[in-house]
């Protein structure tokens, strides 16, 4: 009996101690043997090109456009409860498909069969966390550098304008007493004026630093679905890639519609937007016979730059898309404008969620 215990616990221990490699088995770094022709999946290759353009288009293109309706201009409060649901759909952008995506490259096991013969270091500390932590705080810094360097510029401008007033005052009227009452006129028109303007320059650097974010993880994503040569992977993609930009699309349309860039401006970051994914699927197309997305360089380059891209995001969305609304005077005031932008909050980020069962 003793030794029957004794033979019972030896095959235990050798079971889990043979674990972890029974675990392991199942993953490999080879090229894996994808379902389907390629014939077939280039046809939904093509096919998504067509419909996420036409999506991001659409998408981007509905807040701007929606300026001209004086119900859905920037200054009132349906526009708080769009951009809501617009930034609920970056931040699950950040946290739901790009975060996750570079969490799951960097800690690969393929990673641990370095090329150049040494010890990889990749899964010995949370590179992912650290890469998105260190693209927040840039993030932040070129914000604040930005933002400051625009209010200088400007305020100097102003003040110059201040100046030439006063001259101008002092020419006209010999009076000491209506000279200080005309600069005191004079100023204060002046910095409502450049209060105005340098809330409208922050909106232009948000605006640029959003598409930044946004256009890093789409050419990745548009890449990696133009290297699938599987009719079964590209398929199911087609339409959740589809959804997918037409959301992000009202995010980033929504910011730039608050920056009222001039009219090339706005079509050129439209365009930017419109044309990143599907050029990256044509790019993933071109590439597909040489491309491995199991490969250690591919792993590292993509985890990176998704890592990236979700700090970027996530700041984005909590710092100058949320907090800079939530905040605002006119919300605080309206407890029904409060309710709605918070369920619209969370109705983006839900339906953003979602889409990341397929995609």
């Amino acid at each position: 009996m003793k030794e029957f215990q004794k033979n019972d616990l030896l095959s235990f221990f050798c079971i889990l101690l043979l674990l972890p490699a029974l675990a392991s088995a199942d993953c490999t770094c080879d090229a894996e043997e994808e379902g389907g022709n390629r014939s077939e999946a280039l046809k939904y290759k093509l096919g998504a090109i067509a419909s996420i353009l036409v999506a991001g288009a659409v998408g981007v293109c509905i807040p701007i456009l929606g300026k001209t309706i004086p119900s859905l201009q920037p200054e009132k409060p349906i526009f708080f409860i769009i951009k809501a649901f617009a930034a609920g759909v970056i931040l699950a952008t950040g946290f739901i498909h790009v975060l996750p995506d570079a969490f799951e490259r960097l800690t690969s096991p393929c990673l641990k069969e370095n090329a150049w013969g040494k010890e990889n270091a990749w899964g010995k500390f949370p590179f992912t966390g650290f890469v998105a932590m260190m693209a927040a705080i840039g993030t932040l810094m070129v914000d604040s550098i930005a933002t400051s360097y625009f209010n200088r510029s400007h305020f100097k401008k102003a003040q110059n304008q201040v100046n030439g007033d006063e001259e101008k005052v002092g020419e006209h009227e010999g009076h000491v007493h209506v000279h200080t009452h005309g600069t005191h006129g004079h100023s204060h028109g002046s910095l409502d004026t450049n209060s105005a303007e340098s809330q409208l320059l922050r909106h232009r650097v948000i605006s640029k630093v959003l598409e930044l974010g946004i256009v890093v993880h789409s050419v990745i994503i548009g890449i990696s679905l133009g290297a699938s040569e599987s009719a079964e992977t590209v398929r199911p993609l087609v339409a959740a890639l589809t959804f997918h930009q037409f959301f992000e699309g009202m995010g980033l349309g929504g910011c730039i519609a608050q920056a009222r860039e001039s009219r090339l401006t706005t079509i050129i970051m439209v365009l930017f937007f419109s044309l990143t994914t599907p050029v990256g699927i044509g790019i993933g197309i071109g590439i597909s016979s040489r491309y491995k997305e199991n490969t250690p360089t591919a792993l590292i380059l993509e985890g990176v730059f998704d890592a990236a891209s979700a700090g970027i995001l996530i700041y984005m969305a909590l710092v100058d898309l949320l907090a800079a609304d939530f905040m605002n005077p006119k919300m605080q005031k309206n407890v029904k404008l409060q309710v709605g932008a918070n369920v619209s909050l969370l109705f983006g980020a839900g339906c953003m969620s979602l889409i990341a069962k397929w995609a």
